[in-house]
């Protein structure tokens, strides 16, 4: 193991090193340039002020650059966001650049680090095999991220059937926008891993490792099925609580329109009786006030006995 800078480690077996540099900066991107001699754009891509790009690949005469996403989970917006790696592929190298958000291939450098075994079972492979192994375990680690994405969408479907479809809006909305940022970081794998594939280049000859970049293949295709599974789920549910919402609001209007209705003859009749006028039928009389009442109570009564009849409440 060699430390080149505070930021640049390298682990080499045999003649081929693995270099893992974290967010380089000016130092970092002059010692590429100098000992590499990487191509100017792909020097700017890999520069710590252009993370987050597109995925790309961009096959040069003696190496080849790669740029990938993959999503981290972000606490404290509660939000699924991206993080970007870089590849530098050569025929005794293979580098790779990142803000070191991505602990998974922290690990994997760490154990190749410390453990001869690790080393010969990944580097000793070649670079084709390395980044195999990398691709790999990235891709491996977004499963555990879609099943909290399930689980979330689990413990929503039961809350909206509890009544707390109000508090239900504001979660859906922040699944959404997961899923759609998941998607989005997750839509160009199948596409890069594909054009890799058909790299024919001399200093990175995949035809002995073609089956497991199939498998690659095979993972991104499983994790793309079940965004989709995920986005049709909290689709539904969306639709759900809003219906749900929009029944409980109806049902408040329906009650508040009974009450009105029943009242406005009450109303009226007592507006009738209560006008400033002589000889006005039944007020002058010693009873007056009860035989009123007792009107406004029939009026009433008949009124709730025609609605429950007809079950509008």
């Amino acid at each position: 193991m060699e430390t080149i800078t505070e930021k640049i480690k390298v682990v080499q077996v045999k003649d081929f090193h693995w270099y893992n540099i974290i967010s380089p900066e000016n130092p970092e991107i002059d010692f590429l340039r100098e000992k590499f001699k990487f191509h100017p754009l792909d020097l700017r891509d890999a520069h710590i002020t252009k993370r987050a790009q597109r995925p790309q690949i961009s096959p040069r005469d003696d190496y080849t650059f790669l740029v990938f996403l993959f999503p981290i989970y972000d606490r404290v917006t509660r939000s699924i966001i991206p993080a970007e790696i870089d590849f530098f592929i050569g025929p005794n190298f293979l580098i790779t650049l990142h803000d070191n958000r991505l602990f998974i291939l922290r690990d994997l450098f760490e154990q190749c680090l410390n453990y001869e075994y690790y080393r010969d079972q990944y580097i000793a492979r070649g670079p084709a095999f390395l980044l195999f192994a990398i691709l790999e375990k990235l891709l491996l680690h977004c499963f555990p991220m879609l099943d909290h994405l399930a689980e979330d969408n689990q413990k929503i479907e039961d809350k909206i059937f509890k009544n707390k479809e109000r508090e239900m809006v504001k979660e859906i909305l922040i699944i959404k926008r997961n899923i759609t940022n998941f998607r989005s970081i997750m839509q160009s794998h199948r596409t890069i891993i594909r054009k890799l594939m058909e790299l024919n280049v001399k200093y990175f000859r995949i035809e002995n490792y073609k089956i497991y970049f199939e498998q690659l293949l095979v993972q991104t295709k499983d994790i793309w099925e079940i965004l989709d599974g995920h986005k049709e789920t909290i689709d539904t549910l969306q639709e759900t609580n809003e219906s749900a919402i929009s029944f409980r609001i109806n049902d408040v209007m329906k009650t508040l329109t009974l009450i009105s209705v029943i009242f406005l003859p009450l109303t009226l009749i007592s507006s009738i009786f209560g006008m400033n006028i002589d000889q006005i039928p039944i007020v002058n009389t010693p009873f007056g006030f009860w035989i009123i009442l007792g009107i406004m109570t029939a009026i009433l009564s008949i009124m709730l006995f025609i609605f429950k009849s007809k079950k509008w409440y």
